[in-house]
C-alpha cells in the first residue's frame, strides 16, 4: 500500500472515495461527499465493483454477456451517481468500475490514487443492519489506508448540509 498520501502536496488535491452499489442508501455518501468536495476544494471518485460470478468452462459464453450486462449496469448506475454529485456540487466526479473481491478493490484504488484522502460510505438505518460494506470495513478499519466516514442513511440533505 502506498506508504504516504499525496492529496495535500503541491500539484495535488484531495478526493474523497464513494463506493456506488445497489443499497438504497448510496445517495446519502454521494451526496457528502459531493458537500464535502464543495468545502475542501477537492474531488469526487466513484466506485463502483462488479464482483465475478463462479462459472465453469462450459459457460463462458453466458459469463461473458453477463459480464456486459454488468458493466453496463454499472455504467448506468455511475452515471446516476455522477448526476447527482454533479446537481449538488457541480462537480464531475471520476469514475471507476473495477471487477473482483470487494475488499480487495477497494485498497487497490485507494492505493493507485494518492491523492484519495478519505472513504465514505453511508450505513443503512434499518434493523437489517449497516449493510455489507460497512459490515466487511469494519474489521479491516484498525489498518485502513484512509479516514472512513460513515453516513447514516436516515439523515435529510439539510442534516448532511450542517455537518460537511
Amino acid at each position: 500500500m502506498t506508504s504516504k498520501r499525496l492529496c495535500y502536496e503541491p500539484g495535488h488535491k484531495p478526493k474523497c472515495l464513494v463506493i456506488v452499489d445497489d443499497s438504497a442508501e448510496w445517495d446519502r455518501a454521494v451526496y457528502y461527499a459531493a458537500r464535502w468536495a464543495i468545502r475542501a476544494g477537492g474531488g469526487v471518485v466513484m466506485l463502483r465493483i462488479i464482483e465475478p460470478e463462479q462459472q465453469s468452462q462450459e459457460w463462458l459464453g453466458v459469463a461473458d454477456i453477463m459480464r456486459a450486462e454488468a458493466q453496463e449496469a454499472a455504467e448506468a448506475a455511475l452515471d446516476r451517481a455522477a448526476g447527482r454529485a454533479n446537481g449538488i456540487a457541480a462537480i464531475t466526479p471520476e469514475r471507476v468500475i473495477r471487477e473482483g473481491e470487494a475488499l480487495e478493490q477497494l485498497l487497490a484504488v485507494i492505493d493507485e490514487d494518492p491523492d484519495i484522502a478519505m472513504l465514505v460510505l453511508a450505513a443503512n438505518p434499518g434493523a437489517e443492519g449497516p449493510g455489507p460494506l460497512v459490515t466487511l470495513l469494519a474489521n479491516a478499519l484498525g489498518t485502513f489506508p484512509v479516514p472512513v466516514t460513515i453516513i447514516s442513511g436516515a439523515l435529510s440533505d439539510q442534516s448532511v448540509d450542517s455537518l460537511s
